[in-house]
């Protein structure tokens, strides 16, 4: 499948992630954090890029950068190349160390700046693996900087998220703000697969793409797109498995027989339309929603034990969409 497209203008700003190959651990301890951040501080200096805030944990990081020459590529250039070579040096070892080309994650920062940063400095607290019981007491991300609890490098930028929340005591605000957990729209966009390469409404998307007025647009659709509609799944699924739309769509009076298109239908509204369970049994003609979870529980055991591959490769490609690891 393609790359996505980078969306790059001056002034935006990027949630930008990677982590090593075959989840590695790419960080060891001290030096391993330090020499990352040194890299962070150089390209901030040397590509004038604002870092708002930042998250390294043991296989991957989190940046929060803000772009005022369009050059997030060779800032991320930079920062992975360089952190590779002394990695290497570090590890006494050599070859590439992350997986493949960043992922970043364009943000409307008037209305998703400061929950990103909360996003972001919650890492550590909301991870699997617990790393820390509060988000003060892990020392390899901005957050002990923003309370005040350390010095503050001077290559970080914490006054335009300070001035978002709006709190005259700023540190303590922030404190507060962080402890009361991250915002459910955020769970949603980063808990499906985190298949979208823009965070922010209709208005921003199309802000976008007048700002990226010189890259082709039908190469956008895949980082612009809303998430796509019941119709559009089934009208893609129907060609998928040869059938007609309202063989998926219709629900079949007397008998029940096994409908795999209907059922991966549901799969598909759920896992990239978003939908809940009661707007998929009422599109699928359901009584309820029971029928529809038991269908697309059934689909996803299918999917874990490697059925249904070339079905889910067909869909994405006919809707532009690029997941990730």
């Amino acid at each position: 499948m393609p790359r996505p497209t980078r969306i790059e203008y001056e002034g935006a700003v990027h949630h930008v992630m990677n982590r090593g190959r075959g989840r590695q651990t790419i960080f060891h301890g001290e030096q391993y954090f330090i020499a990352f951040l040194e890299t962070l501080k150089e390209a901030s200096h040397r590509f004038d890029a604002i870092i708002h805030g930042y998250c390294l944990m043991t296989n991957h990081y989190h940046l929060l950068i803000e772009t005022p020459k369009a050059n997030l590529g060779r800032i991320m250039r930079h920062v992975n190349g360089i952190y590779t070579q002394r990695y290497n040096r570090l590890k006494q070892t050599d070859g590439p160390l992350f997986r493949g080309r960043f992922k970043s994650v364009l943000v409307d920062q008037d209305a998703y700046l400061l929950q990103l940063s909360r996003y972001i400095h919650r890492n550590p607290v909301e991870t699997k693996k617990n790393m820390a019981n509060n988000p003060q007491d892990y020392t390899w991300s901005s957050y002990p900087a923003y309370v005040n609890a350390v010095k503050c490098p001077e290559w970080l930028y914490r006054e335009k998220i300070y001035k978002m929340l709006g709190h005259k005591q700023k540190y303590r605000g922030y404190k507060n703000y962080v402890a009361r957990g991250v915002d459910e729209d955020l769970l949603r966009f980063y808990g499906k697969g985190n298949i979208f390469s823009v965070l922010g409404d209709r208005d921003f998307r199309e802000s976008v793409r007048k700002e990226a007025s010189e890259t082709d647009l039908e190469k956008l659709r895949e980082v612009l797109q809303d998430r796509p509609r019941i119709n559009e799944l089934v009208k893609n699924i129907a060609v998928i498995y040869q059938v007609d739309e309202e063989f998926i769509t219709r629900n079949p009076s007397g008998r029940r027989t096994s409908n795999p298109a209907r059922a991966f239908a549901m799969y598909a509204a759920q896992e990239y339309g978003n939908k809940s369970l009661k707007e998929i049994a009422a599109a699928f003609g359901l009584g309820n929603t029971g029928s529809a979870s038991f269908s697309i529980h059934k689909t996803r055991k299918e999917i874990a034990s490697g059925l249904l591959k070339g079905e889910i490769k067909a869909l994405e490609e006919g809707l532009y969409i690029v997941k990730y690891d």
